[in-house]
């Protein structure tokens, strides 16, 4: 917001209280380019306790398992008596009372309410409902990215409301009489109009940041959208006032209600104020369901633990047949361990699937910019496909006039009367899953000054542990998922790459590390490439697990090492398909292949759904272990890192990046009705941002059900994030004192940090006294308790 007006001070202090409300919410990003938002990322500032009672007064969803969840996951042994216990003591509850209150229903908790709350006991009439309905329409037709035939005129989200709202005629019909005039003769200065609101709500300051909040919670994903906006503004230096834009819409509604609600409903709304300023605090139910949490979270920490444990893989000096990097996505993991077991004489790589290169890319034909990095970097490199594309783009120009021909008024009709039978084929093709036609490959270019090519490549081979030992192939492997009709196929996609596979980002790197110029010049960097080292890049596909092979360039002299990298991912591919058909429903690995391409199927794979794990370190210390496809995996060897440049890189970049998405799942899965999409059989798509469940409603944010559940069950076990570092105790607390936001995801409980010793054990855990032995630790919480 821009404040160099003159504004008195109370004014100001709600300006302040609206930025906060603001930044308590969470960004939700469109349909095209999908990025896993950890939907508490308002709240990481604080303990998951007192986070949970905020958005329990604000009608923010729940933040922890059901009790009858853990009820069953003690039961079944998933949790232990001695997690119990150990969860007990860190909370401050006898065992026996968190035994007790795991067979108890938590009792529901009421947000605080709205003026429109307020307004719907003393008449009857929805009007939060009403409200909701009415800012849809508006925000549909305002925030459209091309979808809707005839775009609304853009401008800013006040001056278009202001538009829209002194002409809606519903709000009169339904009993708030004088709405349109109201809004007509609102204030264009949208921050006076903000003030002149808070005034007539009768507002205080104490009261001001909660009930703000409580607001942008009633809208739903418009709120998170518009989040988005801001969010990206500030990453990139900027502002956005959206966000504060529909606040104001909304306090606008809650104002005329008031006045149009007489004694009952203000004697109400002033009870309300009342408690929208009493301090935030867990009551004993909440600090219970903490608890119970916490016990999961142990359970899942001990599991993962279980399996690192016991001598890790010999270490060989002797070169390798062929290296793979792949992405550090927890699909990937299931593929390397099958990919070893196919080629002993093959070593994998983890590292992010960006693969350090954050770009802002433009396809073959396409004037579309795709941000093609994980979010927290703002992409400050330039590529585009190779290739005349002029006859392309004349093609999809083309094909885009006809698709509008065919949804026009005049002729939408006509058409399907007409040419409908001609699309049997297609029909035929699409309901059967059969293979479409293979469109053409364009490489990308990447155009830098040979000292910026240079110190691009030694970074990334730095950050990867890569400085020597190189194979006489190595591949880069990106990937990608190929479904159809899903709206939400870009979260399938690499969370590293913005929603898009990350083919591009991998063929970008193989060019850049084959560049005779670049490698003359690495040798200064103390990284010498074999002459005979080639880099080849390709494309992990997640519904299929095949992989293809960009090997363009490729010298003849490599071929056999091809066909050997070949025949190994036929292996792989085929071993991978048979462990993970296991998990899919009505799954069969024969069938995998051909998943993707089935229109009808709303669980072509599970992306990253059932995520428990963050491991960094080198190689050896995992292989030969199966991590289930539930652990990120970055190649770490903290020995090549004097400086903890690259700790520090992994833990403020990739670590939180997976923190995103395992807090996304964990979202989805404990509050739907919050933080998930909904039914994907009643999904309508919304100005291509995002989905409504059924013909109206909210905007929903987050992943559809069918993504966390097979129908039966859950299929994201929602718990905490283990993050495992293989270094030296100083060396993690010295990078954590450089980035305090990432120390507080481990301080405040939304994520576990442990050590890993020299044979992969974890050997320590982190806590805010700094370090403990990871057996003493926890059994000293036991008898404490």
């Amino acid at each position: 917001m821009n404040m160099h007006m003159t504004w008195p001070g109370e004014a100001l202090e709600f300006f302040a209280a609206a930025e906060d409300a603001i930044r308590q919410v969470p960004p939700a990003f469109p349909l095209e380019a999908t990025v896993a938002v950890n939907p508490w990322l308002g709240q990481t500032g604080e303990d998951r306790a007192v986070a949970a009672a905020r958005l329990a007064r604000v009608g923010g969803g729940a933040m922890f398992l059901p009790r009858q969840s853990v009820s069953g996951m003690i039961d079944s042994g998933e949790i232990t008596p001695e997690d119990l216990a150990d969860a007990a003591a860190r909370h401050g509850i006898t065992s026996d009372a968190l035994r007790r209150a795991a067979r108890l229903n938590a009792p529901s908790v009421q947000p605080l309410p709205t003026v429109a709350d307020l307004a719907r006991e003393a008449s009857g009439i929805d009007w939060p409902g009403l409200i909701e309905e009415r800012f849809g329409s508006w925000a549909a037709a305002h925030f459209d990215q091309g979808q809707a035939f005839w775009p609304a005129a853009k401008g800013d989200a006040w001056r278009s409301w202001r538009a829209y709202g002194s002409r809606d005629l519903t709000p009169g019909l339904a009993g708030l009489h004088g709405f349109n005039a109201r809004v007509a003769e609102a204030p264009t200065d949208v921050r006076a109009a903000f003030c002149a609101a808070c005034d007539a709500l009768g507002l205080t300051r104490e009261a001001a940041q909660l009930y703000f909040h409580r607001l942008l919670v009633t809208l739903s994903g418009w709120a998170q959208y518009a989040r988005h906006l801001g969010w990206i503004a500030e990453r990139d230096g900027g502002r956005d006032r959206t966000l504060f834009e529909l606040l104001t819409i909304r306090l606008i509604w809650d104002e005329a209600l008031l006045e149009q609600g007489g004694a009952l409903t203000r004697d109400a709304w002033h009870a309300a104020l009342h408690d929208y300023a009493m301090p935030i605090e867990p009551d004993q139910e909440m600090r219970l369901c903490a608890a119970l949490q916490e016990a999961a979270d142990l359970g899942a920490e001990r599991k993962l633990a279980d399996m690192l444990d016991g001598p890790s893989a010999a270490v060989t000096d002797a070169r390798p047949a062929i290296q793979a990097a792949f992405c550090i996505d927890v699909r990937s993991e299931v593929l390397r361990r099958a990919l070893e077991a196919a080629d002993p004489d093959l070593r994998t790589i983890g590292f992010a699937g960006f693969f350090g290169l954050p770009i802002r890319h433009h396809g073959h034909a396409s004037d579309i910019v795709e941000m093609r990095a994980p979010i927290l970097l703002a992409p400050a490199v330039d590529t585009q496909a190779e290739g005349d594309d002029t006859e392309s783009r004349i093609y999809l120009r083309a094909i885009r006039a006809w698709g509008r021909f065919k949804r026009a008024a005049v002729s939408a009709f006509a058409f399907v009367e007409a040419a409908g039978p001609l699309y049997v084929g297609k029909l035929v093709r699409d309901g059967l899953g059969l293979p479409k036609p293979a469109s053409s490959s364009h490489a990308p270019t990447l155009h830098l000054p040979l000292e910026e090519r240079v110190a691009a490549a030694a970074r990334i081979l730095k950050a990867m542990s890569l400085t020597s030992g190189f194979a006489r192939l190595v591949l880069i492997c990106g990937h990608g998922s190929e479904v159809a009709n899903a709206p939400h196929r870009s979260a399938l996609q690499c969370g590293a790459c913005g929603g898009h596979a990350g083919d591009v980002n991998a063929r970008l790197l193989a060019a850049l590390l084959n560049d005779q110029a670049v490698r003359g010049r690495l040798a200064g960097e103390g990284i010498e490439i074999p002459a005979d080292t080639h880099f080849v890049a390709g494309l992990h596909d997640t519904v299929s697990d095949e992989v293809a092979l960009f090997t363009d360039g490729v010298h003849s002299s490599h071929a056999g090492d091809i066909a050997r990298l070949k025949l190994a991912l036929k292996q792989a591919g085929a071993l991978a398909r048979t462990e993970r058909a296991q998990s899919l429903p009505h799954g069969v690995a024969d069938a995998l292949a051909s998943r993707g391409q089935d229109w009808s199927e709303i669980r072509p794979e599970w992306g990253l759904a059932g995520c428990r794990g963050f491991i960094a370190a080198p190689r050896s210390r995992t292989a030969g272990r199966d991590l289930g496809g539930r652990v990120f995996l970055h190649d770490y060897d903290w020995r090549q890192d004097e400086d903890a440049a690259t700790l520090e890189l992994i833990l403020s970049a990739p670590v939180v990046v997976a923190s995103w998405i395992a807090l996304q799942y964990h979202g989805s899965t404990v509050a739907p009705e919050t933080f998930g999409a909904g039914n994907k059989l009643l999904h309508n798509v919304v100005g291509g941002i995002g989905v409504l469940e059924g013909n109206g409603g909210a905007l929903r944010a987050g992943l559809p059900w069918q993504s966390v559940h097979d129908g039966a069950a859950p299929r994201h076990a929602a718990s905490r994030l283990v993050v495992a570092i293989d270094a030296p105790e100083a060396m993690i607390s010295e990078v954590l004192d450089r980035q305090p936001h990432v120390r507080a995801l481990f301080d405040n409980g939304w994520l576990t940090l442990v050590r890993l010793d020299e044979t992969g054990a974890v050997a320590a855990r982190y806590t805010k006294n700094g370090w403990a032995g990871y057996a003493a630790e926890r059994a000293e919480a036991r008898s404490a308790a």
